[in-house]
């Protein structure tokens, strides 16, 4: 039972990871058609999210691999079988429950430090590839807000890279917006950072004393990018890329910082979600093992506990939103997952073998299909 529940287990898993996978990395298929991003960039960006896609499909993927397992041995009579000889509802859950166990533990294991680390990698590589020279994310024919007060529009772009019909405005300064203009030219690199060189064009500045316009034409003209650089140091990590230390104890101080409740719930979150492995393993023994045989079939027993899992899941992501604002709800996040684990566990254990008697084995085994 154990290798069945491991088997159908890395299945699910593998096929709900791919289905997310490749919906999400769809996302990123701008990025090569108009980065010219490599495709071995391209995988190593979409795999760094994989951490984060397995914090939700995981428990889903336990819980339908124990609900297609039982289900199976169901209508196969074992279960039948198993508690015409005295096996409790618990112990023939025992192989799902210590599967819940173990895969929570590698839960952990991803939440408190594989989804924090690939995703800081990923947002890191993304930064990189803005600040880099030859990753750019400019776009030709639209007006691409590189850095705060810095718009850069390309007409066309060729293989080589080089640039025609540059347009550079820049408004760090409000009072002295400067517009560039130059048929071509061409992003370079340099010891102070990133530039553009470009080739026949102007200078429009607007001076802020009289606010006449001031032109100047040139054949050669570089502006600095180095600004993207300094940017990039200096932002702020979201609450995904953190580790558990850095969401609950940040380096500036908790009043200071703006996004702090979420922060914490961020960190409240990654605590108590592994927990969801068990409640939702417990759910589906507890409907599929409690009660009497049914020959009919268990459609509405797999009906109530596929609701009560989505009502569950539903729970938890929507009080960590709103615990974001009302502090109140924290300790509830660790209180749902417990309390509906030890609910389906009180209602599986109450489940009493079977009496292992001739006559009450004899018609459990007749009920069962069996000949005695």
């Amino acid at each position: 039972m154990f290798r069945q529940l491991v088997w159908w287990t890395i299945i699910v898993s593998v096929s709900l990871t791919c289905i997310v996978w490749l919906t999400q990395s769809l996302r990123f298929v701008e990025m090569i058609v108009n980065t010219g991003l490599s495709i071995t960039t391209f995988v190593t960006f979409t795999l760094l999210l994989l951490p984060s896609f397995l914090s939700l499909i995981g428990p889903i993927a336990v819980f339908a691999a124990v609900m297609f397992t039982y289900t199976k041995m169901l209508n196969d009579s074992e279960i039948v079988i198993m508690r015409a000889t005295g096996m409790s509802p618990l112990k023939i859950g025992r192989p799902a429950l210590l599967l819940a166990t173990l895969v929570m533990l590698l839960g952990y294991l991803n939440t408190l430090y594989l989804m924090p680390a690939s995703f800081r990698e990923f947002k890191d590589l993304q930064r990189e590839f803005r600040s880099e020279l030859s990753s750019l994310f400019l776009q030709e024919g639209v007006f691409n807000p590189v850095v705060e007060g810095i718009t850069v529009f390309i007409r066309e772009r060729s293989e080589s890279g080089q640039l025609f019909g540059i347009i550079i405005h820049d408004e760090r300064v409000p009072e002295e917006p400067v517009t560039m203009m130059a048929e071509q030219g061409a992003i370079v690199t340099s010891d102070k950072g990133p530039r553009v060189l470009m080739v026949n064009g102007n200078r429009q500045e607007v001076r802020a004393d009289d606010g006449r316009l001031s032109l100047l034409y040139f054949d050669r003209y570089t502006f600095d990018l180095s600004a993207l650089n300094k940017t990039e140091i200096d932002l702020w990590r979201e609450p995904r890329e953190r580790f558990l230390n850095e969401l609950f104890f940040p380096a500036d101080q908790a009043q200071k910082i703006y996004n702090y409740r979420e922060l914490r719930m961020e960190g409240l979150f990654r605590l108590s979600s592994p927990l969801l492995y068990l409640a939702f393993t417990t759910i589906g023994l507890a409907l599929l093992l409690s009660g009497d045989f049914n020959r009919r079939g268990q459609f509405l027993r797999i009906l109530t506990a596929v609701c009560s899992v989505t009502a569950v899941q539903v729970i938890v992501l929507s009080i960590k939103n709103l615990g974001e604002k009302t502090p109140a709800l924290e300790s509830i996040m660790y209180l749902v997952p417990l309390i509906v684990t030890a609910g389906f566990l009180i209602i599986l254990m109450s489940g009493k073998p079977r009496a292992v008697g001739r006559k009450t084995r004899r018609k459990n085994l007749a009920q069962s299909g069996f000949a005695t």
